[in-house]
């Protein structure tokens, strides 16, 4: 008795797919291509055989069964034959591209739902998935006020068109939405530029003088604004760096309350029985033995007594009748204030000033 045939060993999974991809009722799509496969061959020429309406039908049925598996792109090719075939029938003209619009928005191609709709009722002026697709279509585009007149239209000839009458509602909700967006939009608009005028309002009465920084502003957390806790909304509040020269070190006054004295800071930032800031290594720097400077836009030295408030040095800081404007200088939102140890110290940066701005 003869020996059994080796039976043939079984394909992965892969190859057996691949294969399938082969046979004609299995393929994704058609090729493209030339090809040798004559069962392929023989498909094509049936897609194409017979009156331009019967070739449009057939791709619009084939389209329709790929579209109801949502393979889009396929059924999308497989439409677009279907009016490349220049059917003559018009309803089947008008289907073909209302089917290729609901691929589109599905692929969201939605400039192509607007030209494939437009050719629709171009055909047909009463096609209501036309009209449905363009809504659905200018909705996503954000175009609501066009996607309404859309909806508008369908339903003065198919009032009861629940897709439509859908489509709507949501576009009415965007639209309602939308609008909140911009009233609150130039609401902000027009509180910052009034809180813009009245900062620069208070300003001008305080002698302080913005300077623009020519490589643009810094990037500042803090920025000169009203006292929200002051009711009468006058008080101002404004950032101001304390610099010690001596150690090339500063530190910011985030908060500094225009009718706060000066000794409160520096009580606050070098208290006597305190540790002395890792910079100070000397130990100078201690509440009662510092002294504070200001410095206006035409360079005067102005110092600042213990008890004096912000207030207070912005007087001080303005110009004698018949001399040019002078203030203090507001960089980037800030004030600048020198802080000093009374002493040699102070004497020396104070004859070191005089001598540069002389000079």
């Amino acid at each position: 008795m003869a020996a059994a045939a080796p039976l043939p060993q079984p394909a992965s999974i892969d190859e057996a797919l691949a294969s399938l991809d082969s046979v004609p009722l299995f393929m994704k799509s058609l090729p493209q291509d030339d090809t040798e496969n004559e069962a392929v061959c023989a498909l094509q020429s049936l897609a194409f055989d017979g009156t331009p309406d019967e070739i449009a039908q057939n791709f619009k049925e084939q389209g329709n069964d790929y579209f109801k598996g949502k393979r889009f792109r396929e059924a999308l090719s497989f439409y677009t034959q279907g009016v490349d075939a220049k059917p003559t029938e018009v309803l089947l003209q008008e289907v073909l591209l209302c089917n290729r619009a609901a691929c589109n928005l599905e692929l969201k191609n939605y400039g192509s739902v607007l030209r494939d709709c437009s050719k629709a009722l171009s055909i047909n002026p009463k096609s209501s998935k036309a009209f449905y697709r363009s809504s659905l279509a200018l909705l996503a585009l954000e175009r609501v006020d066009e996607a309404l007149d859309c909806c508008n239209r369908c339903l003065e000839i198919d009032r009861d068109n629940k897709s439509v009458l859908g489509v709507r509602e949501r576009a009415i909700k965007v639209k309602a939405e939308k609008e909140r967006k911009e009233q609150e939009r130039s609401q902000r608009i027009l509180k910052e530029k009034e809180q813009k005028r009245r900062l620069n309002a208070a300003f001008q009465e305080r002698n302080l003088i913005q300077i623009t920084n020519p490589d643009g502003p810094s990037e500042n957390p803090y920025s000169p604004h009203f006292d929200p806790e002051d009711p009468t909304q006058q008080t101002l509040i404004i950032p101001a760096f304390f610099l010690y020269p001596q150690h090339a070190t500063s530190d910011i006054i985030s908060h500094f309350a225009e009718d706060t004295p000066f000794s409160a800071h520096l009580t606050a930032m070098f208290p006597p029985q305190a540790p002395a800031p890792e910079w100070d290594k000397n130990g100078e720097y201690i509440d009662g033995q510092l002294v504070v400077y200001g410095i206006t836009l035409r360079k005067r030295l102005l110092k600042i007594g213990k008890k004096m408030t912000l207030t207070d040095v912005c007087k001080a800081a303005k110009a004698k009748a018949g001399e040019p404007r002078d203030g203090l200088e507001v960089k980037d939102g800030c004030l600048t204030f020198v802080v000093l140890p009374k002493g040699d110290v102070e004497k020396k940066w104070v004859e070191d000033f005089k001598m540069n701005r002389e000079s």
